[in-house]
């Protein structure tokens, strides 16, 4: 935070990183005043939106939680002001997906992507309308980094801190390919250090 870095929380399944996550936010406005930070915009599967919710209010009852989900959600100009007004949004990946253009148009302070393995393949119109939105700080949580090559976690790397490991093609010359097919330790060494 102090460094405005992104950053990937990779625990297994079921040890709290929901709970991290959100005493991560309730310690931040705790230290520096609820004024100091702008919204935080939560994407996650579709299946958890509602469990977000349920979790802030038990956890943190003073955050203003928005959920965008479902047919009647706000649009426009109404989203953007709700949004601003708000200390966390929460939404689905095909939602954002969706209402990127006013997503996009709030500066978010913080976007958290929930099950961040959902942006594994860049090419998908998923990863890079999320990759359109204006966050100072991103934080990626998920208990599978990498599922079946490093390309993915370059993927979510890239939407975190964007250049961090380089192109993809770069990443791929320099440490994927070395790695799974040559079983190269001093590329996974350079990989663990950066």
């Amino acid at each position: 935070r102090d460094f405005e870095l992104g950053g990937c929380l990779a625990d297994d399944m079921g040890l709290g990183k929901t709970v991290q996550a959100i005493a991560m936010l309730t310690s931040e406005r705790e230290q520096f005043g609820a004024d100091a930070f702008g919204p935080t915009l939560v994407v996650c599967p579709m299946s958890v939106t509602r469990q977000w919710s349920r979790e802030i209010e038990r956890f943190a009852p003073s955050l203003r939680v928005h959920v965008h989900h479902g047919g009647e959600r706000l649009s426009g100009q109404e989203l953007a002001d709700v949004a601003r007004s708000s200390d966390v949004v929460i939404t689905s990946y095909d939602i954002a997906t969706r209402d990127v253009d006013t997503l996009a148009s709030v500066a978010w302070d913080r976007l958290l992507l929930d099950e961040a393995q959902d942006v594994k393949n860049p090419a998908t119109k998923r990863a890079r309308a999320l990759r359109r939105l204006d966050a100072r700080r991103i934080l990626a949580m998920t208990g599978t980094p990498i599922e079946n090559r490093l390309d993915e976690l370059w993927a979510i790397m890239d939407i975190v801190n964007p250049g961090l490991l380089g192109s993809r093609e770069r990443f791929q010359r320099t440490f994927a390919r070395p790695i799974e097919v040559l079983g190269d330790a001093r590329a996974l060494e350079r990989l663990r250090a950066m």
